[in-house]
């Protein structure tokens, strides 16, 4: 058989053939990216205005320390240096950051919206060369399966959340009563958008059945396996309805909280 020598031809950044709007995938990324690291980013350092009532924003918890009735082990620690700026978000954020930071849609996300590697396909990049993530520092990207465990945690702590969104204490009385408002729903639709980005999770699916050469003999891993796949094949919609849904509960508790908007109890 002949065999053809192929020459690989470097393309210029943004040289492509493609005719349609390949650009505004990636434009629409870095711009939906970069508002809610910038807002997540502001509202973790302020440190204030991030309970209502039964409400804590998801940013928050969970409260390890803190003014707030939800804290867990009470105020800030003495021995808190007073140079370093405290919020009890900034003591919790990192581990769902990287989650998602690691995901293995956000990264594809990410490389073409940010590194322009390549800005999409077909489409010249700003490099000639291809280290892949095999070397520093992409390597690190690996600790996704890691970070999958502690996302999950995080998922039933906003559960226990939700479950204290839903009893109000009485002006009069002083004493807890059941009840729904807006903010309990609006909780509410966050952690369940949470839960099925989570439990959609590549790491989650290969742990779950996908490690198995022989899936079938095993009912329960099958079971498993079928409904993270479900929700793995909306993955990217599910990262990003959990994105707007984490800061949209962010928001609506702090406007709660300074008195711009008034909650309203359903039941």
């Amino acid at each position: 058989m002949q065999v053809i020598p192929v020459t690989a031809v470097h393309r210029g950044f943004g040289t492509t053939s493609r005719r349609d709007a390949w650009w505004a995938t990636p434009l629409a990324v870095f711009v939906g990216l970069s508002a809610f690291v910038g807002y997540a980013t502001w509202a973790a350092f302020q440190g204030d205005h991030y309970t209502y009532g039964p409400y804590l924003s998801p940013f928050y918890s969970p409260e390890l320390f803190g003014d707030s009735p939800h804290a867990w082990f009470g105020p800030k620690p003495a021995a808190w240096p007073a140079w370093l700026p405290f919020s009890p978000a900034l003591l919790i954020l990192p581990f769902p950051g990287l989650f998602r930071f690691t995901c293995y849609y956000y990264r594809g996300a990410y490389y073409k919206a940010f590194w322009a590697d390549p800005p999409s396909c077909a489409v010249g990049e700003p490099r000639k060369s291809y280290r892949g993530e095999h070397s520093f520092p992409l390597i690190l990207q690996n600790a996704h399966r890691f970070f999958m465990w502690v996302a999950i945690v995080f998922i039933a702590f906003l559960v226990y959340d939700v479950w204290l969104a839903l009893w109000f204490t009485n002006p009069v009385s002083g004493a807890r009563e059941f009840g729904v408002g807006v903010g309990s729903i609006v909780l509410a639709v966050n952690v369940g958008l949470l839960a099925c980005y989570t439990w959609g999770c590549h790491v989650l699916r290969h742990v779950v059945g996908g490690r198995l050469d022989e899936l079938s003999k095993s009912p329960a891993c099958a079971m498993a396996y079928a409904c993270v796949s479900g929700l793995n094949g909306r993955h990217q919609l599910f990262a990003w309805c959990s994105l707007f849904s984490v800061m949209s509960s962010d928001l609506y508790v702090r406007l709660c909280s300074m008195g711009v908007l008034t909650d309203l109890r359903l039941l």
